[in-house]
Order: C-alpha cells, then structure tokens, then sequence
C-alpha cells in the first residue's frame, strides 16, 4: 500500500504561481512512477504531469508544458509540481498518483490516488 497526502493548492490570481507537494508513505517510493492529474467540475480527470522512478523521464500536457514543472525527492518520498503562469482555466481538483506500470498519461494505470488538492485560478 501507498498513501498520498497532497497539499500547496489555493487561491491565486491569473499570472500568478503555486507549488503543490505530494508526501508518499507505505511501500518503497522508488518503485512507482509518479504523475499529477486534474479535474474540473463537469470534465473528466485530465492527465498534467509525470515523472519516472528515477526522476530520468519527464512528460508533461501540452496544455501546461513550458508553465509546469514536475520534480521528485525520493529521499523525502515526495513529488512536487510547480505551477507558473497560472491560468482561469487551470482551476481543478490537482490529484497526484502512483503507478508501477502501464502508460502514463491514462488514470487507470495508476495504483494509488491521494484526496486531491482544490487550485482556483481567478482572472
């Protein structure tokens, strides 16, 4: 088992910026590949951002890629994304997860889900 906490959401002006950490406890962090996905009330969950075991394989969106970065600390067991230029339409719940396998842009591959973090971006 996998427990995801993730916190750093809020509410922030349109141009403005926001870090979201994502602490992971249980099983052995480096065995699963880490992403950061989104929903919006009324759409489905949207894939953002993820990240490989290792921190070697990065892939992004590209609705966020240039303003979003994902990075991982396996010592701290922690995936964070940093949010800049945040846009209106960014405003979701931001979930991170964890995988072992499958692609990494699709929910279903992933394990384990936290409880989601509420971003509101205002114009």
């Amino acid at each position: 088992q996998v427990q995801l906490v993730e916190s750093g959401g809020g509410l922030v002006q349109a141009g403005g910026s926001l870090r979201l950490s994502c602490a992971a406890s249980g099983r052995t962090f480096t065995m699963y590949d880490m992403g950061w996905f989104r929903q919006a009330p009324g759409k489905e969950r949207e894939f953002v951002a993820a990240i490989s075991r290792s921190g070697g394989s990065i892939y992004y969106a590209d609705s966020v890629k240039g303003r979003f970065t994902i990075s991982r600390d396996n010592a701290k067991k922690t995936v964070y994304l940093q949010m800049n230029s945040l846009k209106p339409e960014d405003t979701a719940v931001y979930y991170c997860a964890a995988k072992s396998g499958g692609t990494y842009s699709v929910p279903n591959s992933y394990d384990y889900w936290g409880q989601g973090t509420q971003v509101t971006v205002s114009s």
